[in-house]
Parts: structure tokens; sequence; C-alpha cells
């Protein structure tokens, strides 16, 4: 099918018309590799067959006077807009696209699904972790799961989710899908890396769909494993295998509206006119590197943004943008603040295509360097382009203790330590007047108990995570010298085999 450009005017949305002279957004790989995707099959997609990541091949352009109109919407309310502007009417119509970004958010613990929150020192701190796991994961992730339910129903089939977590994604997405009939999903996180509430988040789940792996190494080890089943076409389309974690760009989509929305609330952009904009800080606890390229997508959007990407001590974001040096470390140091325990933030690639101008060849054979050798040093004109769009910094254990006892003692406020990452920013780098930020809380507290104790600070343990102490857990074990990626195809046979029959695949396994 032959696709031809649609001339778009500032604010509206660039478009494709195939030869029926329909208008859909496309989308192809970071590697050059594919082209002309619709959303759909990029939402039933991990990595793109090439081993890059899906990006819209054209990325809209937002008016000041979209940004001003949009100003008065609520955050569900902007979720339908930013995402209408990416998936087609005659893919997901608007009013069904409405009721399932609803229907998403209906068990968050506020009525808006977030929360700005402003504190002493001109402090904003937008909470995003009101779901049902208590992160910001829930938020992108509930949304592709009604995405995915909705044309799982239209078109009768089934899916896999295959999920590689660091802490938080893995819960989210289990939480996302449980109760699907349609879906399995398996999740491998990395033992003894994570709090016992995230793993016990996952584990307690005994429902028929859900397989947790505790792999004995980091998240980035896992990661390799997930890269090679994902370029495995004839796995992929016989499992119908996809991910949930932020290689999928259903959930960066959503990630958007983080940064637009902080952008409407902080900047008092309704109080200006004309072409020119204020401008809104954003400081990012960063490890995957999802959230962080959500905001530089923002920015080529036409909203001005200064973000600020903020690490702890794996700092591999940190040397990249201050040095050009997106090098691993020889191992992942275990943090306070688990969830970015990450030498391999991933969607940076996404990020390299678009300051590299869309070359996919470019970064293909950068990303294959990077991948064989775990070195890159960046290009000058790359890590310039690089430096001119991300500021960062990095944070000690100490740095993360010393931030949440300072926002306490100052407010009576308690962040996580992910959170802290990002406050600590603001604590040493003072907001000058007139100056406008907004720092991004991603999970609650009440996960990171040793963390708090080890602060010296109160926490009031929620119900739900205290139910989790006596709830009987389900998972295995992956060991150093397994071959993981084997025992992961295994299981996904043998589910298949199960749903082939019509038989729960627990019971059966009990059986023989």
């Amino acid at each position: 099918m032959c696709y031809s450009p649609v001339v778009s005017q500032p604010g509206t949305v660039s478009l494709y018309r195939d030869s029926a002279g329909r208008s859909e957004m496309r989308y192809c790989s970071t590697r050059g590799g594919v082209q002309g995707w619709g959303f759909r099959e990029v939402l039933f997609s991990g990595y793109a067959p090439d081993g890059g990541m899906f990006m819209p091949e054209t990325i809209p352009h937002v008016s000041p006077a979209t940004l001003r109109s949009w100003s008065s919407l609520s955050y569900q309310q902007l979720v339908t807009e930013v995402c209408s502007l990416f998936i087609p009417e005659d893919l997901i119509p608007k009013h069904d696209l409405e009721a399932l970004i609803s229907s998403a958010f209906s068990k968050f613990s506020v009525p808006d699904a977030v929360k700005m929150v402003r504190l002493k020192g001109s402090l904003s701190i937008l909470e995003l972790f009101h779901g049902e796991t208590l992160a910001f994961k829930d938020l992108g992730m509930k949304c592709a799961a009604h995405f995915l339910e909705y044309f799982l129903h239209k078109e009768d089939r089934r899916a896999t989710i295959l999920v590689a977590t660091s802490g938080d994604t893995g819960s989210s997405a289990i939480s996302s899908v449980s109760g699907l009939s349609t879906v399995d999903s398996i999740v491998v996180f990395p033992r003894g890396r994570i709090t016992t509430v995230q793993e016990r988040q996952m584990t307690t789940h005994l429902e028929d769909n859900v397989h947790v792996f505790a792999a004995n190494g980091s998240s980035d080890d896992i990661d390799v494993v997930m890269r090679r089943l994902f370029v495995d076409q004839d796995l992929v389309k016989r499992h119908g295998l996809m991910s949930l974690n932020s290689v999928n760009w259903s959930r960066i989509l959503v990630q958007l509206v983080h940064f637009l929305y902080a952008y409407l609330q902080l900047s008092r952009v309704q109080e200006t006119e004309g072409d020119r904009l204020p401008e809104l800080e954003v400081v990012v606890p960063t490890g995957g590197a999802g959230n962080i390229t959500a905001g530089c997508i923002v920015k080529q959007m036409g909203v001005p943004l200064q973000l600020i990407a903020m690490v702890n001590s794996n700092d591999i974001m940190h040397r990249t943008v201050q040095r050009g040096d997106f090098s691993m470390a020889h191992s992942v140091k275990q943090t306070l603040a688990p969830a970015i325990d990450i030498q391999d933030p991933y969607n940076m690639e996404r990020v390299f295509w678009m300051l590299l101008g869309k070359d996919g060849a470019l970064v293909k054979g950068m990303m294959e360097q990077f991948q064989m050798s775990h070195r890159l040093s960046l290009s000058e004109s790359l890590h310039k382009k690089l430096s001119s769009v991300l500021s960062s910094g990095s944070v000690t254990d100490e740095g993360i203790i010393e931030t949440m006892v300072k926002c306490w003692e100052e407010n009576q406020y308690l962040v996580c330590p992910h959170t802290a990452v990002g406050v600590w920013h603001h604590y040493h780098s003072p907001i000058r007047p007139g100056e406008n930020r907004c720092c991004l809380a991603t999970a609650s507290p009440a996960k990171f108990v040793g963390a708090v104790l080890k602060a010296g600070l109160p926490l009031d343990l929620p119900e739900v995570l205290r139910a989790l102490e006596t709830k009987e857990t389900r998972c295995k074990d992956l060991e150093q010298g397994d071959d993981w990626e084997a025992v992961l195809r295994e299981l996904l046979e043998a589910v298949h085999s199960s749903r082939q029959r019509g038989e729960p695949f627990y019971s059966s396994i009990k059986e023989n």
C-alpha cells in the first residue's frame, strides 16, 4: 500500500494518506529497517524486527494557540487529546478513546489520576504514583492494556506480554492485564535488586495468565535476552509476543502528557499572547530513559521545556550528557533508588534518532556497536546537540537521604528515593525569580520502606501493601549459567499448548 505525505500547518498533525484517501499517522524503526507501520501494529510489538525502536515518522507540532486551548483541560482530557494526535480516528474513534482512557484511570486514588503539589521554595512536584501499584508506570500501562484489550476483543485473538523490569514496570504490567482472558504476561525481574514490596507486588499474583521469573543478574542482563526474543519474528508472530515496558511506543505516548500537563499547570501560558511562550524546567529521575525521551519529543512538538535528567550512582546518562561517553560501567551498582539502577538507558536510541535527523542507518551502526562492546563515544556534533537538549546530574545514596530528610523537615512531605534524586537538583540549583520548575514524582515512598527507615522518617504503610506480607507467592528462579532464553521459549510453547487445549496452565502442570 502506498502512502503520500500531507502538508500540515503549525498546530495540526502531520499525517499520511493511503491510496483510498484515508489519513493515518505512520511509524518507523529507529534503525531504518521498518517503515509505514500503523499504531495497532506498533502496539502489538516490542522492539522492531530490525532491533530498533518504533517512533512516529512525523512528530506533530502543537501551536501556542492549541496549548492555550488545552490549559483548562483535566489530565484525563489531555491524555485523550494527545493520544488522538497519534492514534487515527478510523482506528479508535474518539468517543471510544475517551471511554478507554476513563476506564484505565477509574481505579486511581485521586480524581484526576495525577496530583500537583506545591511546596516551599517554589518547589512543585507532579505526583504520578496514584495507580494500583503506586508507581508512574500505571498511567501508561493501564492505557496500553485498555488499547490492547480493545483490539483483542474486536479481533478474537490472544497476545503474550514479555517484560523485563527493574522494579516497578513488572508489577504495573501484571496489574494492568491480570484480569484479561486473552493475554498472558511473562515478567522477569533481577533477584535481590528490588525492594520486598516491589517483588511481592509481582509474585503474589497467582492468576493463571501471570508468569514471574527472578533472574540472578541485573536488569541490563535481562534486556539482552529480551532483545534476542523479539528479533525472532517467527516467535513473535506465533505467540503474539509484545512488550509493555517503555520499549512499547504506547507507553511513551502517554508519558508525553506528564510534560504537557506540568507545562500547562505551571507555566501560565494562558496569560500570554502571540507565538512567544514561557519556559518550564522539568526534572526527571532517569533509568531506562522513557520519561526523558517523552520530554524530548514534547520539546520537538514545540513546547519550550528545559529538561534535567537526574540519575543515581549508575551515571551513564550523566556521563553521556556531560562528556559524550555513552559507555556502560562494568557492573550495575545497587542503590537506594533501585528502579533506576540501569546502565543501559535503552530509550536513548530514540533520542539519538531524533537528534540525528532520523538517520536510521547511522543509529543502527551506533547502537549495534554499543550492544557488542557496551561502549560508544558520541560524535562531537551529536554530543553538542544532546547537551543543548538535556542537562543532567548524578546523586549518591547519601544525597538521596539528605534530600528526603530536608524535604520532610521543610514541608512534612515524604518523597521516595527516586523522586529525591530529582528534588536533590532543586536544593542544589535554587530556582531564580520568574523561573518555573517541576520535579516528577515517580513512585510512592511506601514502596521503599528501607530507604525511608534509613532516613529516620515516619511512614504509614497503606493497607494494600501490608496485605502483601501474608499472601502466597509464585515465582521461578533463573540462575547464572542457565539458558534464560531457552527457559522463556519453553514456557511460551507450554503456555501456547495449554491455551490451545483450553486448559488452565498451572493446574495442567500440577497434574503432569
